[in-house]
């Protein structure tokens, strides 16, 4: 708890997974991937709650085994490949208040964003809490590198053109800088994710992050460059 909020954290971890099946339990650098997000989550000194949203049973066996809890399985109308987002985050906290746990402000941890700083987690929520009057939610944003807006393309017509409407050519070190949202962390008011239902709120505020943290694992090409980026980072570390 911080500045007598109290605050629970979601990892959402769908069973499903045509990109890459088997992802959230799949050995990265030794152990499941979902077990590096529990794990960063466990360091914080603010979550007062940990639980992990699953539709299946082994996704929520390796939670427990690896300290989250998985205290019920998500219903699959909510874990279809086109089910939003805001479905499960609102199940499980209608499940939780249901049993008399009411929480302030969501933290979602994606586990397929397991690059993540020690202190990501707490310095996000600190920076959050401290903008309470005048944020709603914050998102976890890198800057876009490449495939800049101003320079992307589209196919039509058999022709290959501007994605964006402008005369102007551009050079991508002349492009204004963009963002994109990484699953490193999501955060919102109860309240007003229950009035959105989405961290696209009217007042959002970003988490900036490095560089090597702009991955997310959709596939396997995606998985073996962040097992290579964690590899890295942890002998660099060590």
């Amino acid at each position: 708890m911080i500045s007598g909020k109290k605050i629970i954290a979601i990892i959402p971890a769908r069973g499903g997974s045509k990109g890459l099946p088997g992802k959230n339990v799949k050995p990265l650098l030794g152990k499941p991937l979902i077990a590096w997000t529990i794990g960063q989550a466990k360091k914080s000194k603010y979550i007062d709650k940990l639980i992990v949203s699953t539709d299946y049973p082994e996704i929520a066996d390796t939670a427990k085994k690896y300290g989250a809890e998985a205290p019920f399985l998500r219903p699959k109308k909510f874990a279809r490949d086109s089910s939003p987002s805001w479905e499960l985050v609102i199940h499980a906290i209608e499940w939780l208040e249901k049993r008399n746990e009411f929480f302030d402000i969501i933290v979602l941890l994606e586990p397929t964003s397991p690059l993540r700083e020690d202190n990501n987690i707490d310095k996000a929520i600190e920076i959050f809490v401290k903008n309470l009057n005048k944020a709603d939610a914050l998102i976890s944003v890198g800057e876009i590198h490449l495939e800049i807006p101003q320079i992307a393309k589209k196919i039509e017509g058999g022709y290959v053109k501007p994605f964006a409407r402008t005369k102007k050519v551009y050079q991508r070190q002349q492009a204004s800088k963009s963002y994109f949202p990484y699953g490193v962390i999501y955060m919102s008011k109860v309240d007003t994710y229950k009035t959105f239902k989405t961290f696209y709120q009217k007042r959002i505020i970003p988490y900036p992050i490095e560089r090597w943290q702009n991955y997310e694992i959709d596939d396997n090409y995606d998985f073996i460059c962040v097992e290579a980026i964690l590899k890295a980072r942890l002998k660099k570390r060590n």
